[in-house]
């Protein structure tokens, strides 16, 4: 099934400086395992050792959070949008 994935400004140095690619898979770990064949070494920014989702790395399945849907065992269907957002930190005093 093809997916668009959207991937995050600190991601694009490991697709060649594209903003979305397309991946092919059946649910998130089968898209992690797709990008990672495709784009060497992102499994590793997005994933901890276990293969999970690292808790400060936010997927959204057409804008929802996959958190609160089947985490990495999520269905994908052809057309779906998966956006990679990386947590934000900081602040001011």
């Amino acid at each position: 099934m093809a997916v668009k994935v959207r991937i995050p400004t600190p991601l694009q140095k490991l697709t060649g400086d594209k903003g979305e690619v397309e991946v092919q898979a059946a649910d998130i770990k089968g898209l992690l395992e797709s990008m990672e064949k495709n784009f060497p070494g992102i499994k590793a920014r997005i994933c901890d050792d276990g293969g999970k989702i690292r808790r400060f790395v936010n997927v959204y399945l057409n804008e929802e959070d996959i958190r609160f849907l089947k985490q990495e065992a999520t269905p994908l269907k052809d057309g779906d949008e998966v956006s990679i957002v990386p947590a934000i930190a900081g602040g001011s005093k």
